[in-house]
């Protein structure tokens, strides 16, 4: 998930199912949103506001806007919307918009404020999602920190691997996960043994971080160091959760990603029975304590950034979305509330298919990984861009 176009990092539901997308060939997949509609999308955004217990998060917002007008200020971001499918969305007006957006947080002194110069100033797109309907999956993904040992030892034995050297002359179809790390993920007979990078302690966390495309590791001897995608072997993701229900373990609406971690960790032997059906297989390299980065080659900001199909959705621009999303409570239950937040739309991932499918940067940690794992729920998507 960091620097190099990292299209493998979701992590919650987002890469352990994949949903149908319905949409035909010739239809878009944004539409500007009707005026006399418009009060139907609003809802409060607490978090940026804050309230009295809790402040808001407005300047961790516009620092991801920061974020997205540094990309917008490249020459890959003026090619892309240069070839861009939606009539009207342009790099001048996605741009334009962000700063406009940004002026109007700094100086709305109130959230219904904010809304008004919204609604005067802004229109609304909304995504067509899965069912041409506007219904969009929303999973949750994050950057998970585990232990790991620079030596390999008989507690830490699994690796995450750098890119081998000769890498862009191997032969394709390439070699398979099985291949390259055994049936027993230790690869003691790989052919990219001695690219080892890093050991880890559990298998099934040494995965997640392929899953995951990046993560921050605490070393045995005391330092942390941060690991992100290189390149990848060239497969299309095949989902574990997915072949978990497919072989009747669980029923689509039983499984969670903690579930379906519990399951695995319960039955280790299924490790060799399950990672291996997945050939995409990811190279490392690390990035001296960088923050998480989505495709785009910015920071992704915790609950601000989110990752889409930069096929069809426009990189960088400004979203708001409408979802279940759960939080931990004082006593610390998870309870999921019904949010709208303002995000930026800076990431993508291998699952993250088609109008339907939206995934949320959740954080660092556990978390944010506990509550990227339950999300799983149905929204809205909508874009903001100036009127002219």
């Amino acid at each position: 998930m960091m620097n190099k176009t990292a299209a493998i990092l979701s992590m919650g539901l987002g890469l352990i199912l994949f949903y149908p997308q319905i949409m035909r060939a010739e239809q878009l997949p944004l539409n500007p949103v009707k005026p006399t509609e418009i009060n139907s999308v609003w809802g409060e955004d607490e978090q940026l506001w804050g309230t009295a217990e809790k402040p808001g998060d407005k300047w961790s917002l516009i620092r991801a806007i920061s974020y997205s007008l540094r990309y917008l200020d490249t020459p890959k971001a003026a090619e892309v919307y240069d070839n861009y499918p939606i009539p009207g969305i342009t790099h001048d007006r996605v741009r334009r918009s962000l700063i406009r957006f940004k002026e109007l947080l700094k100086t709305a002194k109130t959230p219904e404020a904010l809304q008004t110069a919204i609604e005067k100033e802004f229109t609304l797109y909304q995504s067509v999602g899965h069912d041409n309907q506007g219904t969009v999956h929303f999973t949750g993904y994050f950057e998970p920190v585990y232990t790991a040992s620079r030596q390999r030892t008989s507690e830490y034995r699994y690796p995450l691997y750098f890119e081998p050297k000769d890498f862009e002359n191997w032969e394709t179809p390439h070699p398979t996960r099985l291949e390259l790390e055994g049936k027993d993920g230790l690869g003691n007979n790989s052919i990219i043994r001695g690219n080892e990078l890093i050991w880890l302690r559990d298998r099934l966390e040494a995965y997640l971080v392929h899953v995951q495309g990046s993560a921050r590791l605490k070393l045995t001897n005391g330092e942390t160091i941060t690991v992100g995608y290189d390149s990848s072997t060239d497969y299309p993701y095949v989902s574990i959760g997915k072949e978990v229900v497919n072989d009747g373990i669980f029923s689509l609406d039983e499984l969670t990603l903690p579930r379906l971690m519990d399951y695995l960790n319960q039955n280790p032997q299924q490790l060799s029975n399950y990672l291996p059906r997945n050939n995409r297989f990811i190279f490392f390299r690390e990035t001296d304590g960088a923050p998480p980065q989505g495709n785009l080659s910015v920071p992704v900001t915790a609950e601000r950034s989110i990752a889409t199909d930069k096929s069809i959705m426009p990189p960088g621009a400004l979203a708001l979305i409408k979802t279940p999303i759960p939080y931990i409570t004082k006593t610390g239950e998870m309870e999921t509330k019904l949010v709208t937040r303002y995000v930026l739309d800076q990431d993508t991932g291998s699952a993250i298919k088609g109008p339907g499918r939206v995934d949320i940067f959740m954080g660092t940690g556990k978390e944010a990984g506990d509550r990227a794992g339950l999300i799983s729920n149905n929204g809205q998507l909508y874009y903001l861009l100036l009127k002219n």
